[in-house]
């Protein structure tokens, strides 16, 4: 029994940028839980580079290019997925950018830029997946946040101000859809050991030994790290859990000053 709580045998995921990194891991995680997955990125190349990599894992994966920022781009998208997949049962919001200028400096442009595709994003696409799940009694939505959805950070003002937007939409998701069965929640990832971080995961680098002296587990997120909290908001175990945000961060936020790791 506790088992089949976790299964996802049958179910179609939605996971917006998961191309690599942390989204293309949580997918993973999803597919081998039994999901079948629909992947979108907006260009084409990568797209279609992640979907051979998802099925060369044996992965039941389909690709959707669109922009998560266009509307109308979207709801033809979400129809199209609906009848040539499947209904989407499973929306992961992983769709991202970060854009790291001093707010004195940081253009207009820019901060607009990250809020349209960090916070807008998820908004258009989770309330065109919304209606097919409230017409069908159900479904998971979650939102992946950030530290910064609770934390200020130097340089990262439009994106800490997107996350702390997104933990909001996300309770007031939860608050209007969760009498239709729909769970909407979101995940909180710490910091993780992906293609991006790897210049500065190294010994010596002022950085990597901030992070692995401010984390209590002492070391940086494995990606795959985050898959048993996406399986678990994607899945009927977490069937009454609704406004809630996960950080997989390894005990950062649990700390005020020196953690016990220090001396």
């Amino acid at each position: 029994m506790s088992i089949n709580l976790f299964d996802l045998k049958g179910k179609t995921a939605l996971v917006t940028g998961a191309v690599h990194g942390l989204g293309m891991a949580m997918a993973k995680g999803l597919g081998n839980a039994g999901a079948t997955l629909v992947i979108n990125n907006n260009t084409a190349p990568e797209l279609e580079a992640a979907i051979e990599e998802y099925k060369a894992a044996g992965l039941n994966a389909h690709g959707y290019l669109f922009d998560v920022t266009d509307e109308k781009a979207v709801a033809e998208a979400i129809a199209k997925i609906e009848k040539e997949v499947g209904p989407i049962d499973i929306l992961i919001n992983n769709a991202g950018i970060i854009k790291r200028t001093p707010i004195i400096d940081m253009e207009v442009a820019d901060f607009e830029l990250v809020i349209k595709i960090d916070l807008v994003g998820p908004f258009i696409v989770s309330k065109q997946v919304a209606k097919g799940m409230i017409k069908r009694g159900g479904g998971k939505i979650i939102n992946i946040c950030s530290m910064m959805s609770e934390l200020g950070r130097n340089s990262v003002s439009a994106y800490a101000a997107a996350k702390g937007g997104l933990k909001m939409l996300t309770r007031s998701m939860a608050t209007e859809w969760a009498k239709y069965n729909i769970q909407t929640n979101g995940i909180g990832p710490g910091y993780f050991a992906t293609s991006q971080t790897a210049p500065i995961r190294v010994d010596g680098h002022p950085f990597n030994e901030f992070i692995i002296n401010r984390t209590p587990a002492e070391r940086w997120g494995d990606p795959e790290d985050l898959q048993g909290a996406a399986i678990f908001l994607s899945s009927k175990a977490s069937d009454f859990v609704n406004g809630h945000v996960l950080y997989v961060d390894g005990g950062i936020l649990a700390t005020i000053g020196k953690p016990s790791n220090e001396n």
